[in-house]
């Protein structure tokens, strides 16, 4: 990429997901800087990344192309796990080749530019989805930015993480019971708060929580974690019986395991030692022993019995 550096991009496609924060009141232009509030199109800021992350993998792609396509014809190569090479190091599966191929002119001796260039879009858009978050959500212009962006990607949400903040803090001074993720709060005591505060929660009520359902934040969270990461939350313990930990703390710990993992796979992701010491497990729930390759479920208390 010629605008955000070789390194830069290098370091960005480690991630499993791209996570893009945007200004959507377009107060900010493309390189941070403030700028008059509706004079930049934050959709701008998106399509600039995914350019450059498009542009920066075709050049892997690109590279060497017509050695590789005589390659695989004279060695009787298959396509997708050369491509699959030429990307090692990115943390994209040779499925999500496989899958992203289909989209394309099935015989690779036709690819021109364009086509390689469009399999490389269709490869970053299922092996590294992008999640919009558009803060500011609560700004003059940031409404219509908003569904001009979700006509092009899918996953965007409406966050304002400054509303947030004012809540949060506002519970934890005990002014108002709120939980992140809520589409309300309660005043505790409004004797409290100054006209301001109140006008200020009020505002927040009306043109976030009313519109949005929520800040945001806590959604934008989830979404990630449990949509486009697919993980699921899980619950080691010691003590099957009582669901405590070995200085009696319940259900001290929630681990973030991919969907489908296996207790013998929690195990290692707990501690390598207890991994390399796992016997069995036990469904604390249930009261019962499950298989190492059972598949764990979101919410499952497991406990992880090891030998010595």
């Amino acid at each position: 990429g010629k605008g955000l550096g070789n390194k830069f991009l290098d370091d960005l496609m480690q991630a499993k997901v791209f996570i893009h924060v945007i200004d959507a009141s377009g107060s900010t232009d493309l390189e941070g800087n403030p700028v008059d509030p509706g004079s930049h199109d934050p959709l701008e800021d998106i399509q600039f990344l995914e350019e450059e992350i498009v542009m920066w993998m075709y050049g892997i792609l690109s590279r060497n192309w017509v050695r590789l396509i005589r390659k695989v014809g004279a060695e009787h190569l298959d396509i997708a796990k050369v491509l699959f090479d030429q990307l090692s190091g990115t943390g994209i599966a040779i499925e999500d080749i496989i899958e992203a191929k289909r989209t394309v002119d099935p015989d690779y001796n036709k690819w021109e530019e364009e086509d390689l260039i469009e399999l490389t879009r269709n490869i970053l858009k299922i092996a590294k989805p992008m999640m919009v978050i558009a803060n500011k959500a609560d700004l003059p212009n940031s409404a219509e930015n908003i569904e001009r962006i979700k006509e092009k990607y899918p996953n965007v949400i409406a966050t304002s993480a400054e509303s947030e903040i004012a809540l949060v803090k506002a519970a934890e001074a005990g002014l108002i019971s709120y939980v992140s993720g809520d589409d309300h709060f309660e005043i505790l005591d409004a004797d409290k708060l100054n006209p301001n505060q109140l006008k200020a929660l009020e505002y927040i009520q009306t043109n976030i929580l009313d519109k949005y359902g929520s800040t945001g934040v806590q959604d934008a969270l989830n979404y990630g974690i449990f949509e486009l990461l697919n993980r699921i939350v899980v619950y080691p313990v010691q003590d099957e019986h009582k669901y405590t930990d070995q200085k009696g703390n319940v259900l001290p710990d929630g681990f973030l395991v991919p969907n489908g993992a296996t207790p013998r796979e929690l195990a290692y992701i707990v501690h390598t030692d207890i991994g390399d010491k796992f016997m069995h497990a036990v469904d604390a729930r249930r009261n019962m022993r499950v298989a190492s390759d059972y598949e764990l479920k979101d919410g499952d208390i497991i406990s992880i019995i090891t030998k010595g």
